[in-house]
């Protein structure tokens, strides 16, 4: 199997190189990754100016590459400008969970979809902030339970979190963050923070509710858009009226 390794954090983030020695049994490896950081960036792409991208001194002997622009970026530069060949793309280990809607504004998810979007099978991996210790020591077992149970012939993409002193994996669905949102202005520029309260998710089945719980969360998510239970009643209605 060949997989790339990619991230939203950068090239330099501790927790790409966790990812990709945690991949080596399972496969030929190849890093290719934003040169900086990328956060939040979500599916943005550059097709207004061009990057550069550049080998880079690897670790662990893997050969690796930066490119200057977003994580989607990174893994469509490496198939259609690098023309790697690759099976499965693990993004991340991303400084900092990606569940509830943070899902949508993640890099590092966004590059495990794109992979799927090339007709590739993608697994995105994120921890609390920072918390590489705990991605060391479990990421090597979530990987061994998705090859093991054969996850991958079930479906193209996964989003896992790992949370401090995991308990058990628990399967999920997209919950709710809870974001407490507020815009804080600083020599005229202003600043988004907050606070995520993943503890106010009553719903025992979503991803925030399990690292809530210390459970590690496995989703299964899809590429799709639509709204199915929509479009039915929408086409019902059409040809009722037809």
């Amino acid at each position: 199997m060949r997989i790339l390794i990619t991230n939203d954090d950068s090239i330099y983030s501790e927790g790409l190189w966790i990812l990709a020695e945690a991949a080596k049994p399972y496969g030929e490896v190849v890093v290719v990754a934003p040169k900086n950081e990328q956060s939040a960036k979500s599916h943005a792409i550059n097709v207004r100016s061009g990057f550069p991208i550049e080998v880079f001194e690897g670790r662990f002997g893997v050969l690796s590459y930066t490119v200057d622009s977003s994580p989607a970026d990174a893994v469509r530069a490496a198939y259609y400008a690098l023309n790697l060949d690759f099976d499965l793309v693990l993004s991340g280990v991303n400084s900092g969970f990606n569940v509830g809607e943070d899902i949508l504004y993640s890099g590092t998810v966004a590059a495990a979809t794109e992979a799927v979007l090339l007709g590739k099978k993608a697994i995105a991996f994120s921890v609390a902030p920072q918390d590489f210790a705990t991605a060391r020591t479990h990421v090597p077992t979530v990987l061994a339970d998705i090859f093991q149970n054969k996850l991958l012939n079930e479906g193209d993409l996964f989003n896992v979190n790992i949370p401090k002193n995991p308990q058990a994996m628990k399967i999920t669905k997209q919950g709710k963050t809870y974001f407490d949102t507020r815009f804080e202005e600083e020599q005229g520029l202003y600043y988004q923070r907050g606070v995520h309260r993943y503890h106010l998710e009553e719903d025992c089945e979503s991803d925030t509710w399990a690292i809530a719980h210390h459970l590690t969360s496995l989703s299964p998510l899809t590429i799709k858009r639509i709204d199915f239970q929509v479009l039915q009643k929408i086409l019902e209605k059409t040809t009722t009226k037809a």
